[in-house]
This record gives C-alpha cells, structure tokens and sequence, in this order.
C-alpha cells in the first residue's frame, strides 16, 4: 500500500501538471464543441437545402474519421501545408472538430422532441427560421439533450488522453513519462483511473441537477 500511495506522493507535481493540462484541453474544446455542435445542428435542421447537405456531411465525415488521425493531421501535416499551428491549439482544434459532430446529434435529436405544432405556431404569428429555432426550438431541445450531451462531454474529457499523438502531455503521457523514472506501470495506470473517475463525478452531478432544473421548468 505504501508503494501505490508513493508513486502518487513522489510524482505530485507531474500528476498535477499533466492532468492540469488534460483539464484545458477539456474546457477549450468542450465549450468550442457546444457551440460549434450546436450551429451545424441548426443547419442539420435549416430549410435551406444546401445548408442541410453541408450539415450532414460535416457530422458524417468527421465522425466516421479516426480522432487520432483528426490530430496527426492538424498537428503534423497542417505545418507541411503552410498553415502554421502548434500543438496544443491543434489538439483543441481536433477535440473540438471531433466532438462537435456528436453534440450536433444530441442537440438534433433534442430538436425531433419539440412538437411541430410549436414551430408551426411560431412561423404563423411571423417569426423567421433564425428567431424560431433560437427563441422556440432549441431552448426546449436542449433541456431534452442534457443526458446525451454529458455522455459527449464525458466521452471527450476520455479522448484528451489521445492528445499524445501530437507531443500534447497531458494525463494519458503519464506511463510512459513515469515509466522512464522505474515507477510501477498498475499503480500510475490505477491512480489515473482514480483521478479521472473524480473528474466525471461533477460532470454528473451536474447532469443532475440540470435535468431538475429542467423537469422544473417545464
């Protein structure tokens, strides 16, 4: 017990600075993802025809497209095309592409829960797509969207850890940086298990209490 409490002890200020790191990643592209997501829903959604092909499109492309491959090609290959970028801003970047894709399904699928009837009422009394789908349709779409928006963003905390590819150390470079200084591989895996449970815990005490707040809304 002392050992696994020691590889923690001795390598605190590691710990503290990867998974800081790992932190950042996560808020940048968590809130560049909500709205990103969120926009490309809209026009997953728009009456415009083209805007609805591009919608789709995005979510097919990117979701179907490996997110290590997203980073190696923001990271390595974006530089070679002149397009100078480091490689934290392009692991955010990536993050952000990525997981937009899946909160614009959760915000779409939230969107199919409105009644039509609403949409419908608000274009008779003369209100544009913009104004009915800002002022009527996506406040009630996502309080219904809260549960799979927080498994996307839970999901995402998860794939910061793939940030290793572009040289980003964060938490996931942890055994392999430690394992340079003789720790033990089980305790620096089970302590960043441990640490990144106690991440998601806000997450979903969150996701509660929003979904209260919601239900009371309603």
């Amino acid at each position: 017990m002392s050992d696994f409490l020691a590889v923690l002890g001795d390598n605190a200020s590691l710990f503290a600075r990867f998974f800081w790191t790992t932190i950042k990643l996560f808020l940048i592209a968590g809130v560049g993802a909500l709205v990103l997501g969120t926009v490309v829903a809209s026009l997953r959604v728009s009456p415009v025809r083209s805007m609805r092909l591009f919608g789709a499109g995005y979510v097919n492309v990117v979701r179907n497209t490996p997110l290590t491959l997203v980073l190696v090609f923001l990271g390595f290959a974006a530089p070679k095309l002149d397009i100078p970028i480091d490689y934290f801003p392009a692991a955010c970047l990536g993050l952000t592409l990525y997981t937009a894709a899946f909160v614009c399904e959760a915000v779409r699928s939230g969107i199919n829960t409105v009644p039509t009837g609403q949409a419908e009422a608000a274009r008779a009394i003369g209100l544009r797509f913009s104004q009915v789908l800002s002022l009527v349709v996506l406040p009630q779409a996502l309080r219904a969207s809260i549960p799979p928006l927080v498994s996307v963003l839970i999901a995402l905390l998860k794939n910061t850890t793939i940030a290793t590819a572009v040289n980003v150390l964060q938490a996931g470079s942890l055994p392999d940086y430690l394992s340079e200084r003789g720790a033990n591989q089980l305790y620096v895996n089970t302590w960043i298990a441990i640490i990144f449970v106690a991440l998601v815990v806000p997450l979903a005490v969150g996701q509660r209490v929003a979904e209260r707040k919601a239900a009371v809304g309603r």
